[in-house]
């Protein structure tokens, strides 16, 4: 699929069937995230798939209580670690939180790519969903995202962006 019509149809898909993801496809998913950049490439993250039902509930639950995001067949959660630097002088240890993001962009993108749907989760409790999975104290969760097939609707343009003026400006 074509780059640019990937990130025009990319949606947030909240409703999926309950088709297994083909591991190819998977993959290549989580293998455009491993190629994301990062700060000084310490690429300080992990992606967690979770296929086991009830530990998808579990996530869920933690995630606000969407329980919609438990009933796609791959729960993906992305975490990352604190570091000891600083971007753009007031970031501080948190700026990791920027890196997982990229690699998850990409993530998302990929799966879009491949004809999986996606939601970035913000809505979740991190130590609730560390508990749900078992992850070790030193990592928080950045994001987290349901992966699968569409069950309604599908992939088109959203045409409810801000024009382009509104957002650029030159200096």
């Amino acid at each position: 699929m074509e780059f640019y019509e990937v990130i025009k149809t990319r949606r947030s898909i909240r409703s999926y069937k309950a088709d297994p993801v083909p591991e190819e496809s998977l993959r290549r998913v989580l293998e455009a995230a491993r190629i994301a950049p990062s700060g000084s490439n310490r690429q300080l993250w992990k992606f967690y798939v979770v296929k086991n039902p009830e530990k998808r509930k579990e996530v869920a639950q933690a995630c606000g209580g969407q329980t919609w995001i438990g009933q796609a067949p791959i729960v993906i959660v992305a975490t990352g670690w604190k570091v000891p630097f600083s971007r753009g002088g007031y970031m501080g240890e948190m700026s990791f939180i920027m890196d997982v993001s990229i690699a998850f962009t990409q993530l998302i993108l990929a799966a879009r790519a491949e004809g999986l749907g996606t939601c970035w989760i913000g809505d979740f409790q991190n130590t609730e969903v560390k508990k749900a999975l078992g992850l070790p104290g030193d990592e928080n969760v950045v994001a987290v995202t349901p992966l699968g097939y569409p069950d309604k609707g599908g992939f088109t343009e959203n045409t409810s962006r801000k024009p382009l003026e509104e957002i650029v400006e030159e200096v």
